[in-house]
């Protein structure tokens, strides 16, 4: 999924930028790294790790200039051990340019050979996001004629050609050296994007993120998100032009952004992440009573932090105590988004803590956003057991997740999926809980479009199978798959 922000100010950005990623830490734990703009100097800075980590006071001091970009990477394509893979990645030609991406390309096979062969661009990661900077960069370069400098329209069709050469999901924010700051969003509207503004005495101050939680802390007041094949370009003095780059734009946000990975405080494509996760919970409690209406429950709990407003309203509405039977230890990260298996499991058990008082002697009914993997879902049914708990039903706001995500999260492969290939009851028992209900996918629906008419479909692809942007297909699949296994 990743987290970026990009902000052009009258001050210097560096504390801005590092401001923001801490508030976009949920959306990756890997690496991070933040660039800025001093006229046509660029000055970069990236680590491994968490942003409070990362940065030292010698880092944030030659981060000098008022235009800048920053990111949190959580690693779903390259290796997410090796420093070279962190973004922003920076090309110096045409002009200069670095630059950072939220999503997955999913023709990156045929871009690395077109690059190599035709364009004669060198890559040195396996990162689609040095692709993508590649791609703009030829682009770029194949707009400018003879001694012309670079304008606003030459900008624009470079990025209506990208959209040509492309697939997949990208929320991309670049730096132009001497020209501003670059933003655009794929097609579809895959992942999101959020233009904010900031009036000061010197002018307009501008930020684009992922998310709006990063813009109304920061001061600044949403202005919209950008909309599906838009770009914007923002001068070095606070001037915003943008343009529509896409020939048949169609907004389709991720659903799963909605699920687990933005958090609550967010709006995302006017809909309120909070408020779609207490609807999710009114679809599931629903899903219970239907799906098991003698089902005798004692109490409610979350599995902290995103399956809390889901669990709220699906007590409410069943009409059953709420009770908090986990204790979160904070201090470790969201355990989905960790590299590899051995370290989710770990952290789970470091990450939470049952209460045994809630649970001694009760028919407890847990609350997740998802169930990707298991791997936690397993561990927490046990702690659940472990603390006293009569019997453990175990429920899940989203559907069953069946088939990869290549969209920007780390579901690559069906081995992995718990879902796939077994009912309901196999799963159940898998989990090692009495009973499994999950949300429907119409269900899903209902509650996170309601009450709005901008946004009419979601991406929800790992659900259905149904993939919107890209030729993705079976051999598409087995390849990514082998990748991830080889």
């Amino acid at each position: 999924m990743c987290g970026i922000v990009g902000i052009v100010s009258s001050d210097p950005v560096n504390q801005q930028i590092y401001d923001s990623l801490l508030l976009l830490q949920h959306r990756g734990q890997d690496s991070t790294g933040i660039a800025t703009a001093e006229g046509d100097q660029f000055h970069m800075v990236k680590a491994r790790g968490q942003v409070r980590e990362a940065y030292r006071t010698r880092d944030m001091r030659s981060l000098a200039g008022t235009v800048g970009l920053g990111h949190v990477r959580y690693a779903t394509r390259g290796n997410a051990h090796r420093e070279e893979e962190a973004q922003p990645f920076y090309v110096n030609a045409p002009y200069g340019i670095i630059l950072v991406h939220n999503g997955n390309l999913t023709n990156t096979r045929e871009l690395t050979a077109e690059l190599y062969n035709v364009d004669r661009r060198h890559l040195n990661t396996h990162s689609d996001t040095e692709l993508l900077l590649n791609v703009l960069a030829n682009e770029l370069q194949s707009g400018i004629r003879g001694l012309s400098s670079l304008g606003i329209d030459q900008v624009f069709d470079a990025v209506a050609r990208v959209h040509r050469r492309i697939e997949g999901s990208y929320s991309v924010i670049s730096m132009i050296a001497g020209h501003g700051l670059l933003a655009f969003r794929d097609p579809f509207g895959i992942r999101p994007l959020v233009l904010g503004r900031r009036s000061t005495e010197q002018g307009d101050d501008w930020i684009v993120a992922s998310e709006s939680l990063v813009l109304e802390s920061g001061g600044y007041e949403v202005v919209r998100d950008v909309e599906p094949g838009e770009a914007i370009l923002i001068s070095p003095d606070g001037t915003m032009s943008s343009r529509q780059c896409a020939q048949n734009p169609e907004l389709v946000p991720c659903a799963f952004e909605y699920i687990y990975l933005a958090r609550p405080d967010s709006v995302l494509s006017g809909i309120s992440v909070y408020e779609a996760r207490l609807r999710l919970g009114n679809e599931l409690a629903d899903q219970v009573r239907a799906e098991l209406p003698d089902l005798d429950i004692d109490v409610v709990m979350p599995i902290p932090d995103s399956g809390r407003p889901s669990a709220m309203q699906l007590a409410q509405r069943l009409g059953v105590p709420y009770r908090e039977g986990f204790f979160k230890n904070h201090y470790v990260g969201r355990t989905f988004i960790m590299p590899g298996q051995a370290v989710r499991k770990r952290s789970v058990r470091q990450k939470l803590n049952a209460m045994h008082a809630e649970f001694r002697g009760k028919n407890v009914l847990l609350v997740d956003d998802s169930i990707v993997r298991g791997t936690t879902s397993r561990e927490i049914v046990e702690m659940a057991r472990a603390a006293g708990a009569k019997s453990v039903t175990f429920a899940s706001a989203a559907p069953p997740v069946l088939f990869p995500h290549v969209y920007g999260i780390n579901m690559p492969t069906r081995a992995e999926l718990i879902a796939h290939g077994r009912t309901t009851e196999e799963i159940a028992a898998e989990l090692g809980a009495d009973h499994l209900i999950y949300q429907t996918v119409e269900g899903m629906d209902r509650a996170i479009m309601a009450g709005q008419s901008h946004v009419t479909r979601l991406e929800q692809s790992c659900f259905t199978g149904e993939y919107i942007a890209g030729d993705v297909d079976e051999e598409y699949l087995a390849w990514v798959e082998s990748s991830q296994t080889s």
